[in-house]
C-alpha cells in the first residue's frame, strides 16, 4: 500500500507542476490546482498514518507488549568528534516525517575542536564542500552485514547552510521528492543486520564506495566516505535502522550506538577507532 500511495503522491505533485507551467500557455480553471496540489497532501498524510512506526520503549511508552520493538545496539558508523542533529532523542519522528523509513533517523556532521565547519548564515549563499569537515571522512559498518544495496553515482552539490540558500534547499526538495527516494537520499547503501533489521547510510561521496550489493562486511570496515549528495544541506552522515530495504515501504526502528547511546541535537560525542 505504501509503495501506491507514494507513487500517487508523486504523480501527483508532478501534474500539478505540469499543469502550472501549462497555465502560461494555455487557460486552466484553478480548481484543477487544488485538487492536484490536495490531492498529493492528503495522499501523503494517509502514508504518514499508514509508516507511523510502533511507538519504542525509549521514547517514552510504557513496557509491555505494545511498547514496541527495543533499541537495536550498533557500532558508531565514524570515528572521531562529531555532533548529532535531527536526532530522534529529542523526537519521533526525528526529521519531521515517517516516509522512507526515517522516522528514528539521525544526523551527525564532523566537530574537530581544531577544525570548525563553516556557520549558518547570510554570506556566503553556498560554499565548497571542503570547507566543511564531515567531507571524505570514512564511513564504518555498524555490524556484521550483507551489503543489499549501494550506488555512488550522484554529484556532490554545493552547500545550502545558508539563509539565501533556504528557499532553493525547499524547491529543490520537492523536486527531489517527486523523482524519488533515490534522489532524496544521494549516494547511499543499505546492510543488512540480520533478524529484520536493515541499515541505511546517505548522503555518501560520489566514488567513494568501497563495497558492492552481495559484499559480506565486518563491523567496523569501511563502507565509503561522507559526501554532499541528495537532499542535503552540507557534508554530513544521515544513518538510520530500518525493517526493511526499500525505502518508500521500510518502517523506522530505533537504534542505540555502542558506547555512545543516542546523541541529542547539538550534542557533541567522539567515537574512537577501536570502538567503530
Amino acid at each position: 500500500m505504501l509503495l501506491w500511495l507514494s507513487i500517487l503522491r508523486r504523480s501527483l505533485m508532478a501534474a500539478f507542476f505540469v499543469q502550472l507551467i501549462a497555465s502560461i500557455w494555455w487557460d486552466f480553471t484553478m480548481l484543477w490546482g487544488w485538487l492536484l496540489i490536495g490531492g498529493a497532501i492528503l495522499t501523503g498524510i494517509v502514508a504518514e498514518l499508514v509508516n507511523r512506526p510502533v511507538t519504542a520503549a525509549h521514547d517514552g511508552a510504557s513496557s509491555g507488549a505494545d511498547a514496541g520493538p527495543a533499541p537495536r545496539e550498533v557500532a558508531p558508523p565514524v570515528v572521531g568528534d562529531w555532533t548529532a542533529l535531527n536526532s530522534p532523542a529529542d523526537k519521533v519522528p526525528s526529521h519531521g516525517t515517517n516516509a522512507y523509513g526515517q522516522s528514528h533517523a539521525i544526523d551527525i556532521a564532523a566537530a574537530p575542536e581544531d577544525r570548525p565547519g563553516p556557520a549558518f548564515g547570510w554570506w556566503p549563499p553556498t560554499r565548497g564542500n571542503r570547507d566543511f569537515p564531515a567531507f571524505e571522512q570514512p564511513l564504518f559498518a555498524v555490524a556484521d552485514a550483507t551489503v543489499v544495496h549501494a550506488t555512488d553515482r550522484h554529484r556532490d552539490h554545493l552547500s545550502r547552510n545558508s539563509y539565501p540558500a533556504l528557499l532553493y534547499l525547499f524547491v529543490e526538495g520537492l523536486f527531489r521528492d517527486m523523482a524519488g527516494a533515490g534522489r532524496v537520499v544521494g549516494n547511499h547503501l543499505v546492510l543488512d543486520l540480520g533478524d529484520g533489521v536493515y541499515a541505511m547510510y546517505a548522503h555518501l561521496r560520489r566514488g567513494s564506495l568501497a563495497v558492492r550489493p552481495g559484499d559480506r562486511v565486518v563491523a567496523g570496515q569501511q563502507l565509503a566516505r561522507c559526501g554532499n549528495s541528495g537532499n542535503s544541506t552540507e557534508p554530513h552522515l544521515h544513518f538510520q535502522l530500518m525493517d526493511g530495504p526499500n525505502l518508500v515501504t521500510a518502517r523506522g526502528l530505533p537504534f542505540t550506538w555502542r558506547g555512545v547511546g543516542v546523541p541529542a541535537n547539538g550534542e557533541r560525542f567522539s567515537v574512537v577507532a577501536s570502538t567503530a
